[in-house]
């Protein structure tokens, strides 16, 4: 679903659809069209200098993604309409404007909401409650999950034991709404796969999962980070910063990591998660998709 031809397709517009998106820039479909075995998203936060800059607003983020980037997958951060969960209007608006673009909703990253590890009884819970209202946004605009943060302060078991109650509850009101919890390494004791694939073990529901980042195990190696959670992956994130002269990523090994994907058995989305300072934010979007599809068709 990641080319013009599919897009094209899927709108009924064929040869037609030249007219239709003129600004699409052909090196966003530079790929030979071979079928990967995933899909391409683009995480919103790839464009949070551009955001917080008031340069895109975030009801036009799936419109730039298909015309601007041919990612018809989009993954939200709900800090850009943070105030905006309840309002049934705006994310109406949201939801046609993904659709009139062939796009998917994905995701929305939840930050903010309080912590779902935190030993605390009534903190805990109080964070638990207040990613409710995000399940119900997702489950209107057509996504599949939130992403979670499994953080709070204490002993590693004292933030596990919490985060196992934590997601539990907030997995049991979300399968009502048919909606996956997913979890990110995403700093603290988060960061060590090992830890994180353990507390996935204890919850042991079938909606509360893994979103592997490629970047942020820190102290912890990567490619056995993302081993521990492919088990529980219901979304990778493809964490970019620079890249060589040849296309590569300077820290991660793509062919590595995506083997690592693939061998899991994973078929969903990979997003693109591009947040380096070398290069625009346009510029390593595209250098990034362009690198998925270069390792992706190789493995696929």
């Amino acid at each position: 679903m990641n080319n013009r031809r599919e897009f094209l397709k899927q709108l009924g517009m064929g040869a037609l659809g030249l007219s239709v998106l003129p600004n699409l820039p052909l090196e966003a479909f530079a790929s030979s069209g071979k079928k990967m075995f995933f899909d391409i998203s683009l995480a919103q936060w790839s464009l949070h200098k551009t955001l917080f800059a008031k340069e895109l607003d975030n009801l036009d983020f799936a419109e730039t993604a298909a015309k601007k980037y041919g990612i018809f997958g989009v993954e939200y951060v709900n800090q850009f309409f943070k105030d905006k969960a309840n309002d049934k209007t705006y994310l109406q608006e949201m939801l046609k404007r993904s659709k009139d673009n062939g796009v998917k909703n994905v995701l929305i990253m939840i930050d903010g909401e309080g912590n779902l590890g935190a030993p605390d009884d009534s903190e805990r819970k109080k964070a638990v409650e207040n990613h409710y209202k995000w399940v119900e946004a997702a489950k209107f605009l057509g996504c599949h999950a939130i992403r979670v943060n499994a953080a709070g302060k204490g002993t590693p078991e004292e933030v596990k034991a919490a985060a196992v109650d934590g997601l539990g509850s907030l997995s049991e009101f979300a399968s009502k709404h048919k909606i996956n919890v997913i979890v990110e390494n995403h700093g603290g004791v988060s960061s060590d796969g090992q830890w994180l694939s353990s507390v996935l073990k204890e919850v042991s529901k079938k909606n509360c999962g893994s979103l592997p980042d490629f970047g942020n195990f820190y102290e912890y190696d990567r490619y056995q980070g993302v081993t521990d959670l492919m088990p529980f992956a219901k979304g990778v994130s493809a964490k970019t910063h620079d890249f060589d002269d040849e296309g590569n990523d300077t820290v991660v090994d793509y062919l590595r990591m995506l083997k690592i994907v693939k061998d899991a058995g994973y078929k969903g989305y990979v997003g693109i998660e591009y947040e380096g300072d070398n290069l625009s934010e346009e510029e390593g979007i595209k250098k990034s998709k362009i690198l998925l599809e270069k390792v992706g068709e190789k493995l696929s």
